[in-house]
């Protein structure tokens, strides 16, 4: 066996394996007949991006899933990318150019282009290099992007196919605009964010009359392109005044009053200005009535030059500008404070603005009717099961999808325009050329359209697209549909939807059986972590200080199914400190198992003890509930079920039970029975602990293994539940010893008692059978928990100076005479009994005083009332040891 070094180093560790996974191709999926496979596609990440704590958290359920699936013996597929994120990259260059005194319309769109694929050969990737380092076992040379040209000719060929079907179509509507990126966005790519605002009440003059109507808005800068006021047809106030024109204020336009039962009486003045240009509501009612529609804005968010007086200001300087206009002239009647929430760009988070233009949509009802049928009949397993009721509020009340982007960096729509505007869609322009050669007669001129497509389009097709549709390809016919897709909720819309939808639709299959949704990972004050908080820590820095075994398996072990994740680096500490345990442990088995050789040791010589066969049952239960549990995506409770096995039943039992029979010379048949299970617990838990922590597991294992284990703990066997070997009647008789024995260690400890000394010990119970266990391992238990004399029954008497625990229907007595100094100890634990007392008083004061309960933060008065809590658990704990000592 290789010597393990004596302290862990995760650097080495992980600097040393990863290389040798990739190069030795262990991560590859192949291409074999006859297994059962099991396959992931990655979330794409976008191309510009850099590793967060949610790519962390994303990634290690993922790899864990992966490396899981491949233990158990099936081919698989996991399989990379970026995605090219459009707005989010050509935000990035033109910055770049802005440094440069650049805008890309100097360069052109080409030349723009061809800077931009250059920033992507240098920058773009970054992710991929760190998801190395994490241990992510991705199948590398499958690598994707979705703009290779397989996958830019995907997209153009769905493209084709939907517009062939009638279900993608131009139109002028209202989309929603963001004037910073400067293009549309589809419904779901606009964040709502409460706001503080103002709601300006405002006179619209009745024409040739003293009267007039006053109107609300949030948005007084519109008014410039207003072309009615609706009312309610039965509101009283109005019913006079229907027909007439007003005088629309600052601009002169005269307006008419119209009537409409959508308009809500009780809202406001119950008199609602319209403005098609700027509001879809208003746009519908425009279509209704045939009324003109006036933009004031341009696509920068700018006064239009229809309007000189204003044009070029912002759209909120020209707020303050007009309100103070309005205000003078007498038009303001009055101004509210309003909350309201106001629509932002995912991107970039400006304020988005209604806008009427002529875009692409795809229509989604006909798609999202199949949609939602596969999530209903099972087909498509959703979880957590709760996520299914908002997939279905969403997918029965679905808006046609505006799929055109005013961006030069993506697919380029596949569109061409003759010279009278006749639109032919096509694959490539020799394509098009043809269609307009057949239409006109005669080969003409064509212009392609400018516009590109929603990233998310691209990436609705990447379960299929990435396997090489549309060719019929053996990645497709032997990993699609795929297992698994492993994502966050905040995209259930933007790409789970769509993937069901466009797989469907074009593969006539779902996309993926099951899709699991995990939490968001937040700051241990719950908030989202992002730059401007200064809470989003760099996971390559942790990774360098704890070790990315150690980052893996805590995020995992704190990930319950679809909560939300709280971090901090504490939670770390834990996965580096089980790390630690194991490599320690490890080294003192293997130091050991010198006299002993796996390789020619027969196992008919070994003997087994109870806790041989104690812990030979606990690894079948754990290869179980592991099982188990990952089938149903509790991937915490999985990592616990393998920590409790490690490190409490390995490490912290039977570890220390061994010792005793590996310094025993005598029995050589009962140290060599210990060596083997020792051995063989270790080896086998090294493969259960192999999907979470990839690296310490393979190192180790590869210091253990035998000769014909195979060259990788990647491809060897997962543990399998082996029903001969299982025996809860026995874990429950082991279950009570260990009972018995921290009830003894907890007195020690409270008692200042060293574990070195023995110590006399009566056990009463009623239990027959916990007697009967006592009776069978009465010479085990006084050797393991330094017990001089051991008594017990049912009819037995509290002990005189005697410190008692409750192990499961028993009573355990240790006797403290000649043990401790009574007087000293009984000192100690009044003065103990003091402090808390006082600390305790101050706690309690504080909970008592009103003005601090009400005053205080949510999280301080959690936390006072824990402290309280933890001074009166260690209050009653010092009262009864007390107690003890006064009998």
């Amino acid at each position: 066996m290789k010597e393990l070094s004596k302290t862990y180093s995760p650097k080495e560790i992980e600097s040393k394996w990863y290389p040798i996974w990739e190069e030795k191709k262990y991560f590859a999926g192949k291409l074999e007949e006859g297994k059962e496979n099991y396959s992931i596609v990655i979330p794409p990440p976008n191309v510009t991006g850099i590793l967060h704590m949610g790519h962390v958290l994303n990634n290690s359920i993922q790899d864990t899933l992966v490396r899981y699936q491949r233990m158990t013996g099936k081919n698989t597929l996991w399989l990379p990318g970026c995605d090219h994120a459009g707005i989010a990259t050509q935000n990035k260059v033109e910055r770049k150019l802005k440094e440069e005194g650049l805008t890309k319309e100097d360069l052109g769109r080409e030349e723009f282009l061809k800077r931009t694929w250059e920033w992507k050969e240098e920058h773009g990737g970054i992710i991929t290099t760190q998801l190395r380092k994490l241990g992510a076992s991705l199948d590398w040379d499958r690598e994707r992007f979705t703009m290779d040209e397989g996958l830019s000719h995907a997209v153009r060929k769905i493209f084709v196919d939907l517009y062939k079907d009638g279900l993608i179509y131009q139109g002028e509507y209202m989309v929603n605009w963001c004037p910073s990126c400067g293009t549309a966005l589809a419904d779901d790519e606009v964040d709502h964010e409460e706001s503080h605002g103002h709601l300006w009440h405002l006179k619209y003059p009745v024409k040739d009359s003293e009267e007039f109507i006053i109107i609300a808005t949030s948005r007084p800068e519109t008014m410039l392109a207003d072309v009615a006021v609706a009312v309610h047809p039965e509101d009283d106030r109005y019913k006079h005044l229907i027909g007439k024109m007003l005088v629309l204020p600052l601009v002169g336009r005269e307006i008419p009053v119209i009537a409409d039962e959508y308009v809500d009486r009780e809202f406001g003045t119950g008199a609602l200005k319209i403005t098609p240009a700027h509001d879809p509501n208003d746009f519908a009612l425009g279509q209704k009535y045939h009324l003109p529609i006036y933009n004031m804005m341009t696509a920068e968010g700018k006064v239009s030059d229809e309007y000189p007086k204003y044009a070029g200001l912002d759209r909120f300087e020209a707020r303050k500008v007009m309100v103070k206009e309005l205000e003078e002239s007498g038009v303001l009647v009055k101004i509210e404070e309003l909350n309201h929430n106001v629509g932002q760009c995912y991107r970039c988070s400006t304020v988005v603005e209604p806008r009427v233009s002529k875009q692409w949509f795809v229509k989604t009802k006909p798609l999202a009717e199949k949609a939602i049928e596969v999530v209903r009949n099972g087909q498509v397993k959703i979880m957590p099961k709760r996520m299914e009721k908002i997939y279905y509020s969403w997918m029965e009340n679905i808006r046609d999808w505006c799929i055109s982007r005013q961006l030069w960096w993506g697919h380029r729509i596949p569109a061409w325009y003759g010279p009278d505007e006749h639109l032919f869609v096509a694959m490539d322009e020799a394509e098009a050329k043809e269609q307009a050669k057949l239409h006109y007669g005669k080969e003409v001129e064509l212009r392609q359209e400018e516009d590109v497509l929603d990233t998310w389009f691209s990436s609705a097709l990447w379960p299929f697209s990435t396997m090489g549709w549309p060719e019929k390809t053996k990645e497709l016919e032997l990993y699609y549909p795929t297992s698994t897709l492993v994502t966050g909720a905040d995209i259930i819309f933007f790409w789970v939807a769509r993937m069901i939808m466009f797989g469907l639709y074009e593969m006539k299959d779902i996309p993926f059986h099951n899709v699991f949704f995990h939490g968001i990972v937040r700051d241990d004050l719950g908030r989202k972590m992002s730059k401007s908080l200064g809470n989003s820590p760099n996971p390559l820095d942790l990774i360098d200080q704890y070790g990315a075994d150690a980052i893996r398996f805590s995020m995992i072990y704190n990930t319950s199914q679809g909560q939300d994740v709280r971090f901090s680096e504490k939670l770390l500490e834990m996965g580096r400190n089980f790390a630690n345990k194991i490599w320690n442990a490890s080294r003192f088995v293997m130091m050991n198992l010198e006299d002993f050789d796996i390789n020619t040791f027969d196992v008919k010589e070994v003997k087994y003890e109870l806790v041989d066969e104690w812990i030979i049952s606990r690894l079948q239960e754990t290869a179980k509930a592991v099982e188990t549990r990952l089938a149903n995506f509790q991937l915490d409770d999985a990592a616990k079920a393998v920590y409790e096995f490690l490190r409490g039943d390995f490490c912290d039992w039977y570890v220390e039970i061994a010792k005793i029979r590996l310094y025993n010379l005598e029995d050589v048949q009962s140290k060599r029975t210990a060596q083997y299970v020792l051995w063989s617990m270790l080896e086998s838990g090294l493969r259960l602990l192999h999907p979470f922590m990839p690296y310490i597991s393979e190192e180790i294992w590869q210091s253990i293994k035998k000769e014909d284990a195979g060259e990788t703990i990647v491809l060897a066997e997962y543990p399998k539940f082996e029903e001969e070997k299982y025996h809860q009647d026995l874990e429950e008789d082991f279950a009570y010893i260990q009972d018995v024995v921290s009830s003894l260690r907890n007195i020690r400890a409270e008692m200042g008692i060293s574990p070195a000394k023995e110590a006399k010990v009566v056990v009463r119970s009623e239990d027959d059978r916990e007697l009967q266990v006592l009776e069978k391992n009465r010479a085990f238990l006084q050797q393991l928990a330094k017990i001089s004399e051991l008594s017990y029954g049912k009819e037995i008497e509290k002990p005189a100076e005697s410190a008692f625990r409750v192990a499961k229907n028993s009573v355990v007595y240790m006797i403290l005479a000649d043990l401790i100094d009574k007087e000293a100890e009984v000192k100690k634990i009044q003065d103990q009994i003091a402090k808390v007392q006082k600390d305790l008083d101050k706690v309690n004061a504080k909970l008592a005083n009103e003005k601090f309960v009400s005053k205080a933060p949510a999280d301080i008065l959690e936390r006072e009332k824990r402290i309280q809590k933890e001074y009166q658990d260690k209050m009653e704990k010092l009262v009864e040891n007390l107690k003890n000592f006064m009998i």
